[in-house]
């Protein structure tokens, strides 16, 4: 019988509706630990990635953009690509005078840390559109000093389109990026 040490997927799931997605994830870990082979899966949705990964090769045009853990990928990208690509939804990049304050030209946040104000904060936005998805709300914001954002708030919001709040951060959070490389 043949014993492979290594298997190869190119996106097996990528025709599949999102229910049954989600039970091959599952399936595929499974049998990756029956077989205890090497695996390689290619994949452009990054929650695959995220989830079946031990490690992640990111690729952008056949250029190695960054190599790690999925965990590593998501708290420390390396460039601005890697950081839009993980993480769902993806990353708010914020740029101008804002990113010169933390010394790049464009400065990452994702949007479950971001904090929604009614007084105060780092930024003044608008509210142009809400999401409710139960457990969160999904708040689209309209910043006139860089542009849109996107926050993640638990629970169910009660903000009102064209409602004006602030919007702040911890420095902590910030991902600070120069000509796409991490700074």
């Amino acid at each position: 019988t043949r014993k492979p040490k290594v298997f190869l997927f190119d996106e097996p799931l990528s025709n599949l509706d999102a229910a049954l997605r989600s039970d091959m994830r599952i399936e595929l870990t499974e049998l990756h630990s029956k077989l205890n082979a090497t695996m390689i899966y290619v994949t452009h949705d990054q929650t695959e990635a995220m989830t079946l990964a031990d490690n992640i090769v990111v690729l952008n045009n056949g250029k190695i953009e960054q190599v790690g853990s999925p965990i590593d990928l998501y708290n420390e990208p390396q460039t601005e690509f890697v950081a839009g690509f993980i993480g769902s939804p993806k990353m708010n990049f914020l740029r101008g005078e804002i990113a010169q304050i933390h010394g790049g030209d464009t400065i990452g946040i994702r949007p479950e840390h971001i904090l929604i104000d009614s007084k105060k904060g780092d930024l003044e936005v608008y509210l142009r559109h809400l999401e409710h998805l139960g457990p969160d709300t999904l708040c689209y914001f309209h910043s006139n000093h860089c542009g849109p954002i996107l926050v993640r708030e638990a629970g169910i919001c009660s903000y009102q389109k064209g409602e004006k709040l602030h919007v702040k951060f911890e420095t902590k959070d910030i991902h600070c990026f120069k000509n796409g490389e991490r700074v």
